[in-house]
């Protein structure tokens, strides 16, 4: 395992501790205001952290493979921010088109989770990650048992790699009708999720998202863009605050402040704009 200047994960940290301060709340101290959507291509500054100008003071040990759906490739420019400044690696490796692991039966859901595993198998060999941090996806669709198969994959994966697995929960969102008849798979995947962390209490973690988002996507603390389903900067911004402050108890590095990397460039995504986002 990459355990020099870690702490490793343990049964202790199988759930977070509630923050002292939400996301939210800081970025209204800090008074931070995030500038409106620009033309920046999806994705862009999502790379491996080699030259971006993340103006990260001090380098960790730390490399996080980002995995997941659009739901985590929108949450992605701002943990991108917030990691690198924090002087952690990151390398986003969500796909709009799924990303899910989990091979449920379904053509949709054989011909995305073989093109994921293709793609991670690359990733592994490529970025040499510490941490792949795999959001549960809207497509992980399956009965439990094949979620769990697809989650103990990828804790093996991780661990011949040797790199540790974060699980996270996805925010609530919109059931719309394409999601409908999948409603309860999509609800049993992070129980699942959360089960197989707790197996592998030193090599995986589970957190819940849910102290951000809550659970109901129709509140205001859920954040959802317009469609139901995404989220825009302000969303983005308390993920990544949230997340970076976990993995940093988990990891031993210390979050950058929200200053320090929330009004960046990474507000300009074109993805933003794609969300109907407002400025």
């Amino acid at each position: 395992m990459n355990s020099d200047n870690k702490v490793r994960f343990g049964s202790a940290y199988r759930r977070p501790s509630r923050l002292a301060l939400s996301a939210v709340a800081a970025a209204a101290v800090l008074g931070l205001t995030l500038v409106g959507c620009g033309r920046q291509e999806p994705g862009a500054g999502d790379g491996d952290g080699d030259g971006d100008g993340s103006g990260a003071t001090a380098s960790t040990r730390t490399k996080v493979l980002w995995l997941g759906d659009s739901v985590a490739g929108a949450e992605a420019p701002a943990l991108g921010a917030a990691l690198r400044a924090s002087g952690v690696r990151f390398k986003d490796a969500s796909s709009d088109g799924g990303g899910t692991i989990v091979d449920s039966g379904e053509k949709i859901t054989q011909m995305i989770s073989r093109d994921t595993w293709k793609q991670l198998a690359e990733h592994v060999e490529a970025f040499a990650p510490t941490v792949i941090a795999y959001q549960v996806t809207t497509y992980d669709w399956g009965s439990r048992d094949q979620q769990r198969a697809a989650y103990e994959k990828l804790v093996a994966t991780a661990e011949d790699a040797g790199a540790e697995v974060v699980f996270v929960a996805a925010p609530p969102i919109k059931i719309d009708g394409f999601y409908k008849e999948h409603e309860a798979q999509m609800r049993t995947a992070p129980a699942a999720a959360e089960k197989v962390a707790g197996e592998h209490g030193g090599t995986a973690l589970f957190l819940d998202s849910s102290q951000v988002w809550g659970t109901d996507a129709t509140a205001d603390k859920a954040q959802r863009a317009p469609d139901g389903i995404h989220n825009c900067q302000q969303g983005a911004a308390a993920f990544a605050k949230w997340f970076t402050d976990e993995l940093g108890k988990q990891e031993g590095f210390t979050p950058a402040p929200v200053d320090e990397w929330a009004d960046g460039a990474w507000t300009g995504s074109e993805r933003y704009g794609m969300l109907k986002c407002e400025g």
